[in-house]
């Protein structure tokens, strides 16, 4: 007897990479059942060679539903996760919304899958931010072996990390400037195409973005709460995978050559790191992937014990959807829940 999971925004570009994932993996589901706001009630979504219809999230009884997938915004989440785990069904959350409450595990599997068995205090699991998913990913093994004071980090965000009317606006835009059509910023405070945007989600009080402040928390919930970090998140004119430059100052001494190693071996993380033209990972190479990317490893002379290196990974997937499915996964595995049908 399988699973019946739902995906809660399955119309989204995370909740349609969700449902291919889940198909991709062969996750152990007799049933999955897509679902979004009541207009998108009806829409044909792809499971796999089936397709399904979309049923509205306000009228749907979890009741025998086992795993909610969902990545339907904050807000949707903040109403929705408490009464859908109420149900005794067990909810992986896309949002930022539980993320940083004591009471909600955030998982990251090939860093602190452990972790997972706080699920039951709430019946929610959150997932962190695409930003920060791909940059534990790449620390931990690390943190393991020399043990990381400091990170500074910069990243290069694709515009599907702000949804699917940001990626049309790259395009409009991009197609405008060949046409020499007017340009009008919508989704982004400036024009995306052909630029840069430092800037990603709302400014607090000093200075940071909430972008920047989610990835120093976030990391410090994962991994360790003594790591120091600070962050510079950019927005770029890609589609799709986010890039990050990564400079790490450690307590005891580590070499690019160790490094390399360590990482070759990690749970999650592939090394291309040649040192020659084209030796490297780009975002564009990276897109449709799961692993996280590791390149440009070096040692950095400016601090002691320090190294900088380049990692990207796809947002969609190991950013988002497959991260949410990993943590069904170290449910099922470790036989942390149980099909319901059955019982």
């Amino acid at each position: 007897m399988g699973y019946k999971v739902a995906v809660a925004g399955a119309t989204g570009n995370v909740g349609r990479e969700m449902l291919d994932i889940l198909s991709e993996r062969g996750f152990p589901a007799d049933e999955v059942v897509a679902l979004a706001s009541q207009r998108s009630a009806g829409t044909e979504v792809s499971f796999g060679d089936k397709t399904l219809k979309v049923k509205v999230l306000d009228h749907y009884d979890f009741s025998d539903t086992d795993i909610c997938l969902m990545s339907a915004g904050g807000s949707v989440a903040k109403e929705w996760a408490p009464k859908i785990g109420a149900q005794g069904c067990v909810v992986i959350d896309n949002s930022s919304a539980w993320r940083y409450d004591a009471d909600v595990p955030l998982i990251v599997p090939e860093v602190n899958a452990d972790a997972v068995a706080g699920f039951t205090k709430r019946n929610i699991i959150a997932n962190p931010n695409c930003s920060t998913a791909q940059l534990v990913v790449a620390l931990k093994p690390l943190h393991d072996k020399a043990k990381i004071k400091r990170v500074v980090v910069s990243t290069y965000q694709s515009v599907s990390g702000a949804g699917k009317d940001a990626m049309d606006e790259l395009f409009t835009q991009t197609r405008a400037v060949f046409v020499t059509d007017p340009i009008e910023p919508k989704k982004f405070p400036k024009r995306i195409a052909f630029n840069l945007i430092p800037h990603i989600d709302v400014f607090m009080e000093d200075g940071f973005t909430k972008e920047e402040w989610k990835m120093t928390a976030e990391t410090k919930k994962i991994l360790d709460p003594k790591i120091k970090l600070t962050a510079t998140c950019v927005r770029v004119p890609v589609f799709v995978s986010h890039s990050e430059v990564v400079n790490i100052e450690f307590e005891e001494p580590i070499t690019a050559d160790e490094a390399r190693e360590i990482l070759r071996e990690a749970p999650g993380c592939l090394v291309v790191d040649k040192r020659e033209p084209g030796g490297y990972i780009t975002p564009y190479e990276a897109t449709g992937e799961d692993a996280t990317y590791i390149s440009r490893i070096r040692e950095d002379a400016s601090v002691e014990n320090g190294l900088a290196m380049w990692v990207v990974s796809d947002n969609l997937r190991k950013g988002a959807a497959l991260n949410a499915i990993q943590i069904a996964e170290v449910l099922v595995n470790r036989g942390l829940i149980k099909p319901r049908k059955a019982a």
